[in-house]
Order: structure tokens, then C-alpha cells, then sequence
């Protein structure tokens, strides 16, 4: 179905209102007032567009203020912004290749960080033995904060399973929890503390929870200077320049959305009747319910949620979102769908 406005917490369709709870504005930025202003602000000193390489001989402080403003949030040693989050996967996994005798990946990592000859980390429900064996070796791990169709972080304390001859490599794709997870919404890349780790590095779409179009790439120094001087980092064109300015100057809306986002999950842990069929905890903005003909029973109640074919392949997607738009009235409705339709 075709809309002809952002879906923020409505739409309309063939003139109909519908409670909308699907995309990936978590904290509700898109259609933020605030938020428009001063992007539109931005917009105005750094114009539309800003083609040039990163490493012209102009260079635009908005950049600096953008990465220093995310390293500090992440707690990072560094980061620096590329103009997408696929784009910010690609590179890290090609900056890597050199460093790097076997890649693993989690379950359902994301294709941002696919690479053609990476091994599954799990065979079964056991490590992969690749990984046990006693050969000296540098490895790659990559793996998403919070895999789809699941509602907690990865638990990542499984890495200290793996024997000394191996030195670890371990990058997370945090586009599904910076803004969401961690204090104001930091992300997990600080409390991912595994002492077994040579080295960790996050990457991370602006474009969900923060509403603007670009990546993140977050690590040591000596890493996120490689990432500069690689070539197709070099011949690519940078964030928005707004959009980067804006990165820095939003703090303060950041953590008043976070806030409002948290306090409509608080309002559905409160009133939704627990039920094995619908998956939700009450850090983390999405619901996964297996009921079925869900999706028929929510349209009769004018509520439209998230529902396509994910790239994993597994099944298809089916995801309720609350952002940080909700109201109260809003959640009820949903709420009530879901109680009345227990397992």
C-alpha cells in the first residue's frame, strides 16, 4: 500500500485514518518539530549537498563535530561517519580482509556485513569447531546487537569460549540499538566487555532511531584511520553535511525522545497481558507476535504494522514498533488487540 505522507504514529490510506506501528523511527525524529528545525537550520549554512571527498583539501568542521559528538556518546576511542550504514559495514569488512585469516558470522547478521567466505559461528547448537581447533590464527566475528525477530541484545560472553591461539576480531552492527539500548540510548559498544577481544568495532545507520541518512563506524584510533585512508573511502562522498552538523547539535532531543520511547514501554509491560505467543521486553521498542491472522484482525481495527520479506529469508517479517510518538491511547488499542488474543 502506497502512502502519500511519513507514516509517523498515523496514516491514511483511501482517506482512512490508520494507528500506525511499523518502520524504524524509534524515537520519532522524522516528524519531530524540534528536531525539522534545526535540521532545516543546517541545511541552510551547509547546503543540500557536499559531493567532495573526505580528504579534498577543504575540509568542513561539521564532520569533526559529528564524530567527535558520536565517539563521546559511544564511548569510543573514534568514530567517523560515512554516508549510509550498508556503506559503513562494506568498509569495515574490506578494511578487515587484511587483517584477518577466517571470518565468522551470528545468525541472521545483517548484509552489511556479509563476506563471501565467512563461516557460521554456530554449527547447530554448538560452537563451530573451526573455531575450538589449535590453529594459530587472526579471526573475525560479525554479528548484530539485536538479531531480527528477537527483542534483548546479543549475549556475546559466549566469545570467551574460544581458546588464546585465537585473536579476536569483533564488530556489531548497532543499527537496531543505538538509540535505544544503553544509557540515553549509547548503544552496547561500551558494555560489551570481553577480555578475550584484540579488538571491537561497531557500525551503526543513522537512519533508524536518529533519523538521518548515513552510518557510523566506531572503534580505536589506529582502526577508524585505516578506514580514512582507504581508497574507496577516499573516492566516496561524505555524510550530509547538515545531516552531520545536526548528529552533533540533537543531544538534548536524543535523550528527551529516548525518554518518551521509554516510557511507552513502560506503559505496555503495565498493561499487556503476558502471552507466550507475543515476544516483547520492555527495554527494546519491537513486539514479534505469532498469532495468527494478526495482520487481518489489526487492519479491522485500523492499525497497520511492519510485514515483508526479510533478507535473512527465514520467514517472512511481522514486527509491532513503538516509537517514542505513541500515546497512550495509541498503545491501548493495540494493547487490546493483543490481550484478547492469548495462547
Amino acid at each position: 500500500m502506497k502512502v502519500d505522507q511519513f507514516p509517523d504514529r498515523t496514516i491514511e490510506i483511501n482517506g482512512e485514518e490508520y494507528l500506525y506501528f511499523g518502520g524504524t523511527a524509534y524515537l520519532g525524529l522524522p516528524t519531530n518539530h524540534e528536531f525539522q528545525q534545526l535540521l532545516i537550520k543546517n541545511i541552510l549554512k551547509w547546503g543540500t549537498a557536499y559531493g567532495s571527498s573526505r580528504n579534498a583539501n577543504i575540509k568542513l568542521s561539521a564532520y569533526d563535530n559529528a564524530e567527535k559528538f558520536l565517539a563521546n556518546f559511544i564511548n569510543s576511542e573514534s568514530a567517523v561517519t560515512v554516508s549510509s550504514g550498508m556503506l559503513a559495514g562494506k568498509l569495515v569488512v574490506e578494511a578487515l580482509e587484511e587483517q584477518t585469516d577466517c571470518f565468522f558470522h551470528f545468525p541472521n547478521t545483517h548484509t552489511a556485513l556479509k563476506h563471501s567466505f565467512s563461516l557460521p559461528f554456530f554449527v547447530g547448537l554448538e560452537l563451530n569447531p573451526r573455531l575450538l581447533d589449535a590453529k594459530i590464527e587472526r579471526i573475525t566475528i560479525l554479528a548484530d546487537s539485536v538479531p531480527s525477530f528477537c527483542t534483548t541484545a546479543t549475549d556475546f560472553t559466549i566469545l570467551n569460549s574460544i581458546p588464546s591461539n585465537k585473536e579476536i576480531t569483533l564488530v556489531i552492527d548497532e543499527s537496531h540499538s543505538l538509540g535505544i539500548l544503553g544509557t540515553n540510548g549509547c548503544g552496547i559498544y561500551a558494555t560489551t566487555l570481553l577480555p578475550k577481544c584484540k579488538r571491537k568495532i561497531m557500525i551503526a545507520s543513522l537512519g533508524k532511531a536518529w533519523g538521518l541518512t548515513g552510518g557510523v563506524i566506531a572503534s580505536d584510533a589506529a582502526f577508524i584511520n585505516n578506514i580514512k585512508n582507504l581508497s574507496t573511502f577516499i573516492s566516496s562522498a561524505g555524510l550530509n553535511a547538515a545531516f552531520a552538523q545536526t548528529v552533533a547539535d540533537a543531544e538534548n532531543i536524543y535523550v528527551d525522545q529516548h525518554k518518551k520511547m521509554k516510557a511507552n514501554l513502560d506503559y505496555i509491560q503495565s498493561h499487556l497481558v503476558k502471552n507466550k505467543a507475543v515476544h516483547f521486553d520492555k527495554n527494546y521498542p519491537l513486539l514479534y507476535p505469532e498469532i495468527e491472522g494478526l495482520k487481518e484482525l489489526l487492519l479491522r481495527h485500523k492499525i497497520i504494522t511492519t510485514n515483508f520479506k526479510y533478507a535473512t529469508g527465514i520467514s517472512d517479517l511481522n514486527r509491532i514498533v513503538i516509537t517514542a510518538n505513541h500515546r497512550e491511547a495509541d498503545l491501548d488499542a493495540i494493547i487490546s488487540v493483543l490481550n484478547a488474543n492469548q495462547l
